[in-house]
């Protein structure tokens, strides 16, 4: 039974870690809003958005690359995350609490692309070429027949 995008808990739980950000972040004043916020916003609402574009990809590359740019995401939300404590945006306890899901929420990613990882090396295919074909070589004392006739061999010591 396949599973379905919003079946993925990896994705559901960066949905949480956004919305909660979004509500945090629209109580606070403009100047706030339009520096830290807005980049916390989007830093956080791209991580599920990598998740999602990832699920659609049909290449296992492709996949995998934008489980990666997910990845990035979440350590440029930590990044906001510490500027916002810093700057007394948010208090040192909800920072934290951030913290630790956006942590557990890397952990969730890695083990998901290490499981498209196991998936592609799976159902890897084996190439459309046909097979080179094999050469062989005997010596020379192998051969019944000469390559070069005495004639050859003294022209060439000429």
């Amino acid at each position: 039974m396949a599973i379905g995008l919003e079946d993925l808990q990896v994705l559901k739980l960066a949905e949480t870690v956004a919305d909660s950000i979004w509500k945090q972040v629209s109580s606070w004043d403009e100047f706030a809003k339009d520096t830290v916020g807005k980049q916390i916003t989007r830093s956080a609402d791209s991580i599920g958005a990598n998740i999602a574009e990832s699920f659609g990809r049909f290449n296992f590359g492709e996949k995998l690359q934008f489980l990666y740019y997910s990845r990035g995401s979440l350590f440029e939300t930590k990044y906001w995350l510490n500027r916002a404590g810093t700057r007394e945006l948010m208090k040192a306890d909800e920072v934290s609490e951030y913290s630790e899901r956006l942590t557990a929420l890397a952990r969730q990613l890695n083990v998901f692309a290490s499981g498209m990882k196991n998936i592609r090396a799976e159902t890897k295919k084996s190439s459309v070429r046909e097979p080179a074909p094999e050469y062989l070589a005997s010596s020379f004392e192998e051969t019944s027949e000469s390559l070069f006739s005495e004639t050859d061999l003294n022209f060439l010591s000429l």
